[in-house]
């Protein structure tokens, strides 16, 4: 049997994480969370027991509890990763809903978020912390780096490589071949036709940049 979880957060991600857990029949010990006004207030019966910091609970992890990381704020979701790293000494659990299709040859890293009804498809890779949302398709040959959130029904086509810090929003297609680099936006709805430099935000049909 799997150790509970702690989830770090209690918003949002945190919800559909602990929905995911209890698909999967993995039993969440409590989230942690540091708005105090959510402690001791529950999600679906489940405790926000105190702040990501509260040694009480912090203790558990790495000994009686694994630990998942749930926001899809990137510079929130780095400080807890980082914590986990250095004091806890362990890498954030996977979250995969039961009805997402992962090819047996998909490379998986560690604290993934991957929602219902997404497919990750043969022989492509990815990092660890990413955000992969409802229905989302990574096709052939794809290769994601870290802290990468990609929509819901987004269409991630044969051979694109997309580095650290990407955001992608919903409904997006990236056409085979292209290269994302670090940080890059893609606007919901955008097709992707081209390589889309460092910290570029791009949108439309075909997505260009917007300019600052």
């Amino acid at each position: 049997m799997e150790k509970p979880v702690i989830i770090l957060g209690s918003t949002g991600l945190a919800k559909a994480a602990l929905e995911i857990f209890n698909s999967n029949s993995i039993v969440v010990y409590g989230f942690l969370d540091d708005d105090e006004k959510l402690h001791n207030t529950e999600v679906n019966t489940v405790t926000v027991l105190g702040a990501t910091d509260d040694h009480g609970f912090t203790k558990l992890i790495g000994q009686k509890c694994e630990a998942f990381v749930a926001t899809d704020d990137n510079k929130l979701r780095k400080k807890y990763v980082e914590y986990l790293n250095e004091t806890r000494k362990i890498m954030p659990m996977n979250a995969v809903h039961q009805s997402a299709s992962i090819s047996s040859s998909f490379s998986i890293g560690h604290g993934n978020f991957v929602n219902a009804g997404a497919i990750l498809s043969n022989d492509s890779k990815m990092g660890n912390h990413n955000v992969i949302n409802s229905k989302a398709i990574i096709e052939q040959d794809v290769e994601i780096g870290d802290f990468v959130q990609i929509g819901a029904g987004s269409i991630i086509n044969t051979k694109v490589k997309i580095e650290n810090e990407v955001f992608i929003g919903s409904g997006v297609t990236v056409v085979a071949g292209v290269k994302i680099e670090k940080g890059a936006r893609i606007g919901a709805g955008s097709v992707v036709v081209g390589d889309v430099k460092k910290g570029q935000t791009v949108f439309g049909n075909p997505a260009v940049e917007i300019s600052k």
